[in-house]
């Protein structure tokens, strides 16, 4: 029963506070009993990843909230941080220049063999076996 109450308080601490370390710490859990309940429990682990992923939608909006502040003051790293993330005219880019110099040398029996197996097991390349599926449930009239 005292662990049920627990794992519900952990759950509440980690929706406030996505992590698992600070979470346990608060409430003095180990750990080793935190990772043990949820590999016991498949329950307590899905709930435990709902309650994270809420606390980290809970700290972004909390953080937006701060962004916001500071761009308000003119605090030019958050501006360049909020345009960088929210405008593709500001966002990072790699220009990737050079020249390929390609010859066409013609595959060996073994890379050949290679790439058939690869397109046949990708299902871009008919077997006999596909094909006799195929005439087997195909009327002969649309054949």
């Amino acid at each position: 029963m005292k662990n049920n109450k627990t794992k519900q308080l952990l759950l509440e601490q980690l929706k406030k506070t996505p992590i698992i370390q600070m979470a346990v710490e608060k409430l003095g859990v180990g750990r080793t009993s935190f990772y043990r309940w949820k590999l016991e429990d498949k329950e307590f682990a899905k709930a435990v990843e709902e309650a994270i992923l809420e606390g980290e939608l809970l700290i972004n909006d909390l953080s937006e909230v701060q962004l916001i502040n500071l761009i308000r003051d003119q605090n030019f790293p958050a501006i360049r941080l909020w345009l960088q993330v929210h405008s593709k005219k500001y966002s990072t880019k790699v220009e990737v220049t050079g020249h390929l110099n390609v010859k066409e040398e013609p595959l060996t029996p073994e890379q050949e063999e290679l790439v058939e197996n690869a397109l046949k097991l990708a299902g871009l390349l008919e077997t006999k076996q596909t094909q006799q599926n195929h005439d087997q449930y195909t009327p002969k009239s649309t054949r």
